[in-house]
């Protein structure tokens, strides 16, 4: 714990004292935005939440690395994963476990319906194919109804930005027999947009269970997935489009038990999702409307000692929005309504229809008001109504002061309510969140932020062993009593050094002490990074990540990783990244292993 404390102070001082000469930095780029801190796209500095934006560059810098890699080096997270790349991965977000922080890629949300407690396994999933990620933190149930009680996870496919077509593509090959290629093309031509990314990725993989309690057989994975995108523009000024996904992946793992003698790779679970969205943007009047249909299906398969274990899911889900100015003031109205459809096979469906409105007003010219409230009615328990309140203040140019109070609620998912552990009389949950934060900004490309959270939630769903109402010997779902808590700070930055070098931080301290139900999260998570660029055109980057004060006596871990990159021409470069560069041993979840030091060279290009 000493060595861990005492390398946070040092590397945060030192990025403290060279912020100083970033703010002769004069170079002009256009206002960053949030897309899903309000139902219509927002400058960050004119929102009052917590957003954390991802770029197609950091993305691309690691395409055949984990998305999940890239997403715990935000502030607030935290994952948890039961070995190598294809087993599962799940996400924390300021202390919460994956069920409460919705995932939606490419406008469809993919958390899984069939799943005992229903969120999105990262497990499968790489950076390749993909232009953008944005982490929304703090209850979102006003905006985005059941489940977005921490936050939502929107991961967007690369995108047209320019007329003409572009092209790119990367091969890659690593350690434990790693091979990863993904091609993407995009177009834009007059008023229409196409784009398309396929991405195929193979491993043998290392033994999920920790090699050092015994076990000794690698769990490999391989995984190929296609991305879509097609928009028109209309000579009414009407917008029209659909977009989509399909994957394929298959995963061994090993149980609790480990390995055994005589039985290898016996033990391994397939997937096939897909997600299609078709969506219409059309002007009536004064009021902007967006109609979109979403439909995602994942069939899950489990096999062990020969018995196959089937998880199939479908959402369906039709939504409406309108938006419109209200007079010259600058306050703009957000409103609408949508009907999601959740099935899962032998355990029936529920339905949750919503609606709700949201106002923006510029109370003065520094400061900007976002109130907004949503209902929703699920066929199960009735309604819920959900409320947030946000501001931002900009003190000086330089200076930003952001607060949020909301509350948000989780509906009981259907194996909760009707699988084999589960009580049809389950209520929903109900969390209440509040946030205020500060920004110190220096030029266009640093900047300091600290945010103190505080997260309560009731009436959580959690797994009694002496529970009777499902019939089972061994327990069931039922409520929990009392109030669950999370609370903590926040505290990210970035400064540039000059044109060429820059240094980031993010640490999350979270405060378990008053949890009653939740998984535990680590009190303490540091990552720390460093990019610079040679004359020569080489650039180099360092990431350390860190834990400490970890749940279950899981003790604290420093790992670094290093990225090099080295341009071949204007449109192409070869690069190296080293994972676990010191060769630390360390776990994510009990018992379960992580990579030894790990090499991948590619080759990546663009034209």
């Amino acid at each position: 714990m000493k060595p861990f404390a005492l390398l946070s102070a040092t590397v945060a001082a030192t990025a403290l004292h060279a912020a100083g000469p970033a703010t002769a930095q004069e170079t002009y780029v256009l206002p960053e935005i949030t897309l899903s801190a309000s139902r219509e796209a927002t400058r960050l500095s004119r929102s009052g939440s917590s957003v954390s934006v991802i770029t197609e560059d950091a993305l691309q810098n690691r395409a055949g690395a984990p998305i999940s890699d890239l997403i715990a080096s935000l502030p607030g997270v935290a994952f948890s994963r039961s070995g190598p790349l294809g087993t599962t991965a799940s996400l924390q977000v300021r202390g919460a476990p994956g069920e409460y922080v919705p995932v939606l890629i490419d406008g469809i949300e993919v958390s899984d319906p069939a799943a005992g407690q229903p969120y999105f396994d990262f497990g499968s999933l790489t950076s390749a194919g993909f232009g953008r990620i944005e982490l929304l933190r703090g209850t979102q149930s006003a905006l985005y109804g059941s489940r977005a009680v921490a936050g939502l996870l929107t991961i967007d496919s690369l995108r047209p930005t320019e007329e003409g077509l572009r092209q790119s593509f990367t091969i890659e090959a690593g350690s434990y027999q790693t091979y990863a290629a993904s091609y993407g093309a995009a177009l834009r031509r007059g008023g229409t947009d196409l784009s398309f990314t396929a991405s195929r990725i193979t491993s043998q993989g290392y033994s999920a269970r920790d090699e050092n309690d015994g076990n000794f057989e690698a769990d490999s994975f391989n995984a190929s997935r296609l991305t879509f995108y097609a928009a028109q523009e209309l000579q009414t000024g009407a917008r029209i489009g659909v977009n989509g996904f399909w994957e394929k992946s298959r995963a061994e793992f090993d149980e609790f038990g480990g390995d055994l003698t005589g039985t290898p790779g016996d033990e391994y679970t397939t997937k096939k999702s897909h997600g299609l969205r078709a969506f219409a943007e059309i002007a009536t009047g004064a009021v902007d409307n967006t109609l979109a249909l979403t439909r995602y299906r994942i069939d899950r398969r489990s096999w062990s000692d020969g018995f196959e274990t089937p998880f199939i899911g479908t959402r369906t889900k039709l939504s409406w929005q309108g938006a419109t100015d209200l007079g010259a003031s600058g306050a703009r109205a957000i409103f609408g309504a949508d009907t999601e459809r959740e099935e899962a096979d032998g355990l029936g469906d529920n339905r949750i229809d919503g609606a709700f409105a949201e106002l923006s007003v510029p109370v003065t010219a520094d400061i900007d008001v976002s109130a907004a409230l949503r209902h929703d009615d699920h066929s199960r328990f009735g309604g819920v109504t959900s409320g947030r309140l946000s501001a931002v203040w900009r003190v000086r140019e330089d200076v930003l002061l952001r607060t949020a109070i909301g509350t948000g609620f989780r509906a009981p998912s259907l194996y909760e309510l009707y699988g084999p552990y589960g009580d049809a009389d389950l209520d929903r949950e109900e969390s209440r969140t509040a946030e205020i934060g500060i920004e110190k900004q220096w030029g266009a490309d640093s900047h300091l932020r600290a945010t103190a959270f505080w997260l309560d939630a009731e009436s959580l769903i959690g797994f009694d062993s002496l529970a009777t109402a499902c019939g089972q010997a061994f327990g069931c779902y039922a409520q929990v009593d009392g109030t669950s808590r999370r609370r903590g700070v926040e505290v990210d930055g970035r400064w540039a050094l000059g044109t060429a070098t820059a240094l980031r931080t993010a640490y999350t301290y979270t405060d378990n002490a008053e949890t009653t139900e939740w998984a535990e999260a680590p009190r303490h998570v540091l990552n720390l990074g460093a990019e610079t660029e040679f004359a020569t055109g080489t650039t180099a980057g360092l990431s350390l990540r860190g834990q400490a004060h970890r749940p279950r006596e899981l003790g604290s871990f420093v790992t670094v990783d290093l990225n090099v990159s080295h341009p071949l021409s204007d449109r192409a470069e070869a690069y190296l990244r080293v994972e676990n560069l010191l060769d630390r041993q360390y776990q994510l979840s009990p018992g379960y292993g992580t990579s030894d030091r790990a090499f991948y060279a590619g080759l990546r290009a663009s034209f």
